[in-house]
């Protein structure tokens, strides 16, 4: 068995789904990984990853906006607002959606239904650098 481990860098242009999968894939392919177990972790309190349809970009639209209607900036009742309005709603979506993920390597893939997708969920209103922490345990 073998550890891998990388840092992606990325960079959002506020609150929106952004499709990881390609990035994640090339880890994999890069590390010549065949068998095992994928593991991605983001170290932030405001965004989060989520694996969902990637088909069809209206499938995004609809869980972006149901997220923003589950969870809505600007509440009375919200008292964290240290960094902006959205701040306290960042992190209640983030505890919702959750900072991570992970996925089976098989011949060399990684284990994604035909219509799934990784992404990086954005909840602050402005973009951010963001790092995703990419690690494998590989079987080879």
């Amino acid at each position: 068995m073998n550890w891998y481990k990388q840092s992606l860098e990325i960079v959002t242009r506020g609150k929106g789904m952004t499709d990881i999968t390609t990035l994640v894939a090339e880890c994999i392919s890069g590390w010549q990984v065949q068998e095992g177990m994928c593991h991605l972790f983001v170290p932030h309190t405001s965004v989060s990853l989520a694996i969902s349809e990637n088909h069809d970009p209206t499938a995004r639209l609809d869980i972006e906006t149901g997220l923003e209607k589950l969870v809505p900036e600007r509440q009375a009742w919200m008292r964290h607002t240290l960094e902006g309005d959205d701040d306290s709603a960042s992190h209640i979506r983030t505890i919702l959606t959750g900072v991570d993920l992970s996925i089976p390597v098989d011949d060399g893939r990684l284990s994604l239904g035909t219509w799934q997708g990784i992404y990086l969920f954005e909840h602050r209103s402005t973009g951010r650098r963001r790092e995703v922490l990419v690690r494998c345990l590989g079987v080879n």
